[in-house]
């Protein structure tokens, strides 16, 4: 199965998008409304029409980037936010990224990738944190399909992907999960762990 480029695309273009809940997801609203440094550079993966930038772009966060194979949902956010800079809405592939930043944003992009990358999306993600560097997101803690987006899973799982790589200071059922989410999402808080090779 390989969700290519044009596969996001035809579910834009035929507004199959599930996913995207048309708003901010609000544990990431609360966990942006405590966040003080402004000037923290900030990756997006996966993040198609991308409210989440959009809330932190106009709440003063300038160093947001989003990378997503769909030029479309990145053409979304520019004509929603006309002012956001063309070089941080990346049309790429997350696993070609070769830059770092201070804090990555998981919103339902680890669900949307082949299951076999999850192993690789751990690994990646460790890569393109800077010293210090947090993950903080989302993720399914359910059931859901096995060929297709969104992909399911449990946090068993994921620790024994994120585990090699990162120091778990959370992973625990969201309180404050959109309704439609309810019971179904775990908040995740990883910090970069030194590897030492």
């Amino acid at each position: 199965m390989h969700l290519s480029a044009d596969f996001w695309n035809n579910k834009y273009k035929d507004n199959k998008t599930g996913w995207d809940l048309g708003a901010i997801s609000p544990p990431l609203k609360a966990y942006f409304d405590q966040l003080e440094n402004k000037k923290t550079k900030i990756l997006i993966p996966g993040g198609g029409n991308s409210y989440e930038a959009e809330y932190l772009f106009k709440n003063g966060f300038k160093n947001v980037f989003v990378i997503d194979l769909s030029k479309i949902a990145l053409e979304n956010i520019k004509t929603r936010i006309p002012q956001f800079p063309d070089s941080q809405l990346l049309h790429a592939n997350f696993f070609d990224l070769n830059t770092t930043f201070d804090l990555v944003i998981e919103q339902t992009f680890f669900c949307a990738i082949n299951p076999n990358l999850r192993p690789k999306y751990a690994s990646k993600m460790h890569s393109v944190l800077k010293s210090k560097g947090k993950l903080v997101g989302l993720l399914f803690d359910a059931i859901l399909n096995d060929d297709h987006p969104p992909f399911g899973g449990n946090k068993k799982e994921y620790l024994s992907y994120f585990e090699p790589y990162f120091s778990i200071n959370k992973m625990e059922p969201c309180y404050n999960s959109y309704h439609n989410r309810q019971g179904k999402e775990l908040f995740c808080y990883a910090s970069e762990k030194i590897i030492f090779k």
